[in-house]
Protein backbone atom coordinates (compact mmCIF):
# COMPACT_ATOMS: atom_id res chain seq x y z
CA UNK A 1 0.00 0.00 0.00
CA UNK A 2 1.19 3.58 -1.13
CA UNK A 3 0.33 6.10 1.03
CA UNK A 4 -0.76 6.81 5.14
CA UNK A 5 -3.44 9.21 4.91
CA UNK A 6 -6.79 9.25 5.98
CA UNK A 7 -8.23 6.86 3.71
CA UNK A 8 -5.45 4.46 4.14
CA UNK A 9 -6.79 4.14 7.86
CA UNK A 10 -9.93 2.42 6.01
CA UNK A 11 -7.81 0.25 3.71
CA UNK A 12 -5.42 -0.93 5.39
CA UNK A 13 -7.68 -2.60 8.14
CA UNK A 14 -10.18 -3.88 5.44
CA UNK A 15 -7.16 -5.94 4.19
CA UNK A 16 -6.08 -7.42 7.25
CA UNK A 17 -9.36 -8.28 7.67
CA UNK A 18 -9.38 -10.04 4.42
CA UNK A 19 -6.09 -11.99 5.71
CA UNK A 20 -4.06 -9.92 3.33
CA UNK A 21 -0.28 -8.97 4.84
CA UNK A 22 0.02 -5.33 3.85
CA UNK A 23 3.71 -3.85 3.46
CA UNK A 24 3.24 0.17 4.04
CA UNK A 25 5.76 2.96 1.90
CA UNK A 26 4.83 6.56 2.49
CA UNK A 27 6.73 9.83 2.68
CA UNK A 28 5.38 10.06 6.04
CA UNK A 29 3.09 8.29 8.58
CA UNK A 30 3.67 4.89 8.02
CA UNK A 31 5.16 3.37 10.84
CA UNK A 32 1.84 5.46 12.68
CA UNK A 33 0.01 3.46 10.63
CA UNK A 34 0.74 -0.12 10.84
CA UNK A 35 1.29 0.33 14.84
CA UNK A 36 -2.01 1.30 15.02
CA UNK A 37 -3.53 -1.31 12.96
CA UNK A 38 -0.94 -4.16 11.42
CA UNK A 39 1.63 -4.57 8.84
CA UNK A 40 5.20 -3.79 7.90
CA UNK A 41 6.39 -0.87 6.34
CA UNK A 42 9.30 -0.01 2.89
CA UNK A 43 11.88 2.10 3.06
CA UNK A 44 11.33 3.07 -0.34
CA UNK A 45 8.89 2.95 -3.16
CA UNK A 46 11.77 0.09 -4.73
CA UNK A 47 11.17 -1.56 -1.80
CA UNK A 48 7.93 -1.78 -2.09
CA UNK A 49 7.67 -2.95 -5.38
CA UNK A 50 9.92 -5.64 -4.74
CA UNK A 51 8.02 -6.87 -2.28
CA UNK A 52 4.26 -7.04 -3.08
CA UNK A 53 1.91 -9.26 -5.33
CA UNK A 54 -0.36 -5.98 -5.85
CA UNK A 55 -0.56 -2.38 -5.09
CA UNK A 56 -2.79 -0.42 -3.56
CA UNK A 57 -2.40 3.30 -4.55
CA UNK A 58 -4.10 5.65 -1.24
CA UNK A 59 -2.02 9.11 -2.04
CA UNK A 60 -3.01 12.40 -2.97
CA UNK A 61 -4.60 12.37 -6.51
CA UNK A 62 -2.20 14.33 -8.65
CA UNK A 63 0.22 11.18 -7.64
CA UNK A 64 -2.03 8.56 -8.83
CA UNK A 65 -1.15 8.35 -12.41
CA UNK A 66 2.64 8.11 -11.87
CA UNK A 67 2.68 5.74 -8.71
CA UNK A 68 0.08 3.71 -10.99
CA UNK A 69 2.23 3.54 -14.04
CA UNK A 70 5.46 2.58 -11.85
CA UNK A 71 3.45 -0.30 -10.50
CA UNK A 72 2.61 -1.36 -13.66
CA UNK A 73 6.15 -0.98 -14.79
CA UNK A 74 7.45 -3.37 -12.48
CA UNK A 75 4.56 -6.14 -13.42
CA UNK A 76 1.87 -5.34 -10.32
CA UNK A 77 -1.68 -5.13 -10.50
CA UNK A 78 -3.08 -2.11 -9.17
CA UNK A 79 -5.78 -0.59 -7.04
CA UNK A 80 -5.97 2.83 -6.88
CA UNK A 81 -8.13 5.24 -4.92
CA UNK A 82 -10.90 7.70 -7.01
CA UNK A 83 -9.96 9.37 -9.35
CA UNK A 84 -7.73 6.77 -11.38
CA UNK A 85 -5.72 9.66 -12.08
CA UNK A 86 -6.20 13.57 -12.07
CA UNK A 87 -7.57 13.93 -16.04
CA UNK A 88 -8.43 11.86 -18.60
CA UNK A 89 -5.32 11.96 -20.59
CA UNK A 90 -3.49 10.48 -17.83
CA UNK A 91 -6.09 8.06 -16.83
CA UNK A 92 -6.05 6.27 -20.57
CA UNK A 93 -2.11 6.39 -19.96
CA UNK A 94 -2.60 4.39 -17.04
CA UNK A 95 -5.33 2.30 -18.56
CA UNK A 96 -2.88 1.18 -22.00
CA UNK A 97 -0.15 0.67 -19.98
CA UNK A 98 -2.63 -1.82 -17.51
CA UNK A 99 -3.92 -3.10 -21.07
CA UNK A 100 -0.99 -3.72 -22.29
CA UNK A 101 0.86 -5.19 -19.78
CA UNK A 102 -1.84 -7.37 -19.09
CA UNK A 103 -2.37 -6.99 -15.71
CA UNK A 104 -5.54 -5.70 -13.83
CA UNK A 105 -6.60 -2.08 -12.87
CA UNK A 106 -9.03 -1.13 -10.22
CA UNK A 107 -10.13 2.32 -9.17
CA UNK A 108 -11.89 2.93 -5.67
CA UNK A 109 -15.23 3.66 -6.44
CA UNK A 110 -16.07 2.80 -3.07
CA UNK A 111 -19.96 3.93 -2.93
CA UNK A 112 -20.79 1.07 -5.51
CA UNK A 113 -20.14 -1.09 -2.65
CA UNK A 114 -22.52 0.93 -0.10
CA UNK A 115 -25.10 -1.88 1.28
CA UNK A 116 -28.16 0.85 0.39
CA UNK A 117 -26.24 1.88 -2.77
CA UNK A 118 -25.84 -1.60 -3.79
CA UNK A 119 -29.32 -2.94 -3.51
CA UNK A 120 -30.79 0.48 -5.07
CA UNK A 121 -28.40 -0.49 -8.44
CA UNK A 122 -29.71 -4.04 -8.14
CA UNK A 123 -33.62 -2.97 -8.30
CA UNK A 124 -32.93 -1.12 -10.85
CA UNK A 125 -31.12 -3.70 -12.97
CA UNK A 126 -34.31 -5.89 -12.44
CA UNK A 127 -36.81 -3.25 -13.80
CA UNK A 128 -38.47 -2.70 -10.59
CA UNK A 129 -39.28 0.77 -11.85
CA UNK A 130 -39.17 0.53 -15.34
CA UNK A 131 -36.83 2.51 -17.43
CA UNK A 132 -34.75 5.26 -15.33
CA UNK A 133 -36.27 8.50 -16.38
CA UNK A 134 -34.93 10.99 -13.70
CA UNK A 135 -32.17 10.58 -10.95
CA UNK A 136 -30.92 12.96 -8.09
CA UNK A 137 -28.40 12.41 -5.85
CA UNK A 138 -26.38 14.98 -2.92
CA UNK A 139 -23.56 14.28 -0.58
CA UNK A 140 -22.65 17.07 2.09
CA UNK A 141 -19.79 16.59 4.16
CA UNK A 142 -17.24 18.39 6.52
CA UNK A 143 -14.96 20.11 3.89
CA UNK A 144 -11.34 18.17 3.66
CA UNK A 145 -8.80 19.49 6.03
CA UNK A 146 -5.49 19.06 4.04
CA UNK A 147 -4.74 21.83 1.59
CA UNK A 148 -4.09 20.53 -1.62
CA UNK A 149 -7.68 19.61 -2.07
CA UNK A 150 -8.60 23.12 -1.90
CA UNK A 151 -6.13 23.81 -4.77
CA UNK A 152 -8.15 23.11 -7.99
CA UNK A 153 -5.22 22.16 -10.24
CA UNK A 154 -4.23 19.43 -7.88
CA UNK A 155 -8.06 17.70 -6.65
CA UNK A 156 -10.15 18.75 -9.62
CA UNK A 157 -12.42 20.50 -6.41
CA UNK A 158 -15.53 18.85 -5.26
CA UNK A 159 -16.44 17.62 -8.94
CA UNK A 160 -13.80 15.33 -9.03
CA UNK A 161 -13.07 14.60 -5.68
CA UNK A 162 -16.48 14.13 -3.93
CA UNK A 163 -19.16 13.94 -6.77
CA UNK A 164 -17.35 12.04 -9.00
CA UNK A 165 -19.05 9.20 -7.02
CA UNK A 166 -22.92 9.86 -7.54
CA UNK A 167 -21.65 10.83 -11.10
CA UNK A 168 -20.17 7.27 -11.71
CA UNK A 169 -23.09 6.24 -9.86
CA UNK A 170 -25.62 7.92 -12.65
CA UNK A 171 -23.85 6.69 -15.04
CA UNK A 172 -24.06 2.75 -13.89
CA UNK A 173 -27.78 3.42 -13.30
CA UNK A 174 -28.86 4.80 -16.58
CA UNK A 175 -26.31 4.39 -19.04
CA UNK A 176 -23.52 6.36 -21.05
CA UNK A 177 -23.88 10.41 -20.68
CA UNK A 178 -24.03 12.83 -23.24
CA UNK A 179 -23.83 15.90 -21.49
CA UNK A 180 -22.75 17.93 -18.37
CA UNK A 181 -23.98 20.80 -17.37
CA UNK A 182 -22.97 22.58 -14.15
CA UNK A 183 -23.17 25.62 -11.70
CA UNK A 184 -21.21 26.30 -8.52
CA UNK A 185 -21.25 28.70 -5.38
CA UNK A 186 -19.21 29.06 -2.77
CA UNK A 187 -19.76 31.17 0.51
CA UNK A 188 -18.88 31.55 4.30
CA UNK A 189 -16.77 27.88 4.24
CA UNK A 190 -19.20 25.95 2.13
CA UNK A 191 -18.72 24.85 -1.50
CA UNK A 192 -21.28 23.45 -3.46
CA UNK A 193 -21.99 21.85 -6.90
CA UNK A 194 -25.08 21.19 -8.88
CA UNK A 195 -24.53 18.92 -12.05
CA UNK A 196 -27.27 18.44 -14.90
CA UNK A 197 -26.36 15.54 -16.56
CA UNK A 198 -28.53 14.67 -20.79
CA UNK A 199 -28.02 10.29 -20.48
CA UNK A 200 -27.52 8.93 -24.07
CA UNK A 201 -30.60 6.79 -23.80
CA UNK A 202 -32.75 9.48 -22.41
CA UNK A 203 -32.79 9.84 -18.67
CA UNK A 204 -31.95 13.00 -16.64
CA UNK A 205 -29.51 13.45 -13.47
CA UNK A 206 -29.34 15.55 -10.98
CA UNK A 207 -26.02 15.45 -8.67
CA UNK A 208 -25.56 18.07 -5.83
CA UNK A 209 -21.97 17.98 -3.81
CA UNK A 210 -21.17 20.03 -0.86
CA UNK A 211 -18.23 20.48 1.14
CA UNK A 212 -19.44 21.99 4.45
CA UNK A 213 -17.78 23.96 7.80
CA UNK A 214 -16.00 21.22 9.69
CA UNK A 215 -18.43 19.08 12.18
CA UNK A 216 -21.01 18.84 9.41
CA UNK A 217 -22.83 15.48 9.50
CA UNK A 218 -22.53 13.49 6.79
CA UNK A 219 -25.47 12.46 4.55
CA UNK A 220 -26.11 11.60 1.61
CA UNK A 221 -29.27 11.01 -1.11
CA UNK A 222 -30.65 9.52 -4.01
CA UNK A 223 -34.21 9.70 -5.56
CA UNK A 224 -34.33 7.28 -9.03
CA UNK A 225 -37.99 7.50 -10.64
CA UNK A 226 -39.10 5.33 -13.29
CA UNK A 227 -42.48 4.37 -14.54
CA UNK A 228 -42.90 1.63 -11.96
CA UNK A 229 -42.18 3.91 -8.75
CA UNK A 230 -39.25 5.49 -6.79
CA UNK A 231 -36.44 4.22 -5.34
CA UNK A 232 -35.08 6.62 -2.47
CA UNK A 233 -32.82 7.22 0.16
CA UNK A 234 -32.09 9.64 3.26
CA UNK A 235 -28.54 8.42 5.40
CA UNK A 236 -30.44 11.11 7.90
CA UNK A 237 -33.93 10.22 7.69
CA UNK A 238 -34.57 6.71 6.28
CA UNK A 239 -31.41 4.49 6.41
CA UNK A 240 -32.90 2.04 4.11
CA UNK A 241 -34.05 2.20 0.33
CA UNK A 242 -37.24 2.34 0.08
CA UNK A 243 -39.43 1.34 -2.74
CA UNK A 244 -42.62 3.68 -2.86
CA UNK A 245 -45.13 2.21 -5.74
CA UNK A 246 -47.49 4.69 -4.87
CA UNK A 247 -50.05 2.24 -3.78
CA UNK A 248 -47.85 0.74 -1.08
CA UNK A 249 -46.70 1.72 2.30
CA UNK A 250 -42.96 2.43 2.22
CA UNK A 251 -41.12 0.22 4.51
CA UNK A 252 -39.91 1.59 7.96
CA UNK A 253 -36.22 0.09 8.34
CA UNK A 254 -33.09 1.44 8.65
CA UNK A 255 -28.92 0.77 8.70
CA UNK A 256 -26.83 4.04 8.85
CA UNK A 257 -24.35 4.57 5.96
CA UNK A 258 -20.49 5.94 6.60
CA UNK A 259 -19.07 7.03 8.74
CA UNK A 260 -21.00 4.94 11.30
CA UNK A 261 -20.72 0.89 8.98
CA UNK A 262 -22.69 -0.70 11.72
CA UNK A 263 -22.59 -3.46 8.86
CA UNK A 264 -19.30 -4.60 7.20
CA UNK A 265 -17.30 -1.82 5.85
CA UNK A 266 -17.98 -1.28 1.86
CA UNK A 267 -14.24 -0.64 2.12
CA UNK A 268 -13.77 -4.47 2.86
CA UNK A 269 -16.62 -5.72 0.74
CA UNK A 270 -14.66 -3.26 -2.25
CA UNK A 271 -11.53 -4.82 -1.32
CA UNK A 272 -12.50 -8.38 -0.95
CA UNK A 273 -13.88 -7.93 -4.59
CA UNK A 274 -10.79 -6.74 -5.73
CA UNK A 275 -9.16 -9.31 -4.14
CA UNK A 276 -11.28 -11.88 -5.73
CA UNK A 277 -10.27 -10.30 -9.20
CA UNK A 278 -6.75 -10.12 -8.23
CA UNK A 279 -6.86 -14.30 -8.05
CA UNK A 280 -8.89 -14.89 -11.25
CA UNK A 281 -12.46 -14.68 -10.10
CA UNK A 282 -14.76 -12.71 -11.47
CA UNK A 283 -14.01 -9.05 -12.59
CA UNK A 284 -15.50 -6.52 -9.94
CA UNK A 285 -18.36 -4.41 -10.29
CA UNK A 286 -16.20 -2.04 -11.44
CA UNK A 287 -13.84 -1.35 -14.07
CA UNK A 288 -10.57 0.78 -15.21
CA UNK A 289 -12.98 2.00 -17.57
CA UNK A 290 -15.41 3.13 -15.45
CA UNK A 291 -13.38 5.35 -13.39
CA UNK A 292 -12.11 6.90 -17.22
CA UNK A 293 -15.70 7.56 -17.57
CA UNK A 294 -16.33 9.44 -14.65
CA UNK A 295 -13.64 11.08 -14.99
CA UNK A 296 -14.60 12.47 -18.60
CA UNK A 297 -18.16 13.37 -16.84
CA UNK A 298 -16.44 15.51 -14.02
CA UNK A 299 -14.24 17.07 -16.59
CA UNK A 300 -17.32 17.83 -19.05
CA UNK A 301 -18.84 19.49 -15.75
CA UNK A 302 -15.86 21.58 -15.19
CA UNK A 303 -15.84 22.67 -18.64
CA UNK A 304 -19.00 24.12 -18.16
CA UNK A 305 -18.31 26.05 -15.20
CA UNK A 306 -16.24 28.20 -17.63
CA UNK A 307 -18.82 27.99 -20.29
CA UNK A 308 -21.50 28.40 -18.72
CA UNK A 309 -23.44 25.63 -21.02
CA UNK A 310 -23.95 22.16 -21.09
CA UNK A 311 -20.51 20.43 -22.28
CA UNK A 312 -20.61 17.22 -24.42
CA UNK A 313 -18.96 14.15 -22.35
CA UNK A 314 -15.96 12.27 -24.14
CA UNK A 315 -16.87 8.94 -25.02
CA UNK A 316 -14.61 6.25 -23.38
CA UNK A 317 -15.38 3.41 -25.93
CA UNK A 318 -12.10 3.74 -27.91
CA UNK A 319 -8.80 4.76 -26.16
CA UNK A 320 -6.80 7.25 -28.22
Amino acid sequence: MIGAGNIAHEHLPAWLALGVDVVVYSHAGASELVAEFAGSTAGTLEELLGSCDAVDIVTPTPSHADLALRALEAARPVVCEKPLARTSTEAKRVIEASEQAGLPLYPGHVVRFFADYAAMHDAVAAGTIGEVAVQRFSRTGSAPSAGWFHDDAQSGGVLLDQSLHDLDFARWNAGEVATAYAQESAADGVRSVQVLLSHVAGAISFVHGTWARPGTTFRTTFDVAGPGGVLQHDSAQHPAVDTDRGDEPVAEKGRGLLPAMPDESPFRTELGEFLTGLRGGPAPRVSARDGLAAICIAEAAQRSLVTGRAEPVETVEVLE
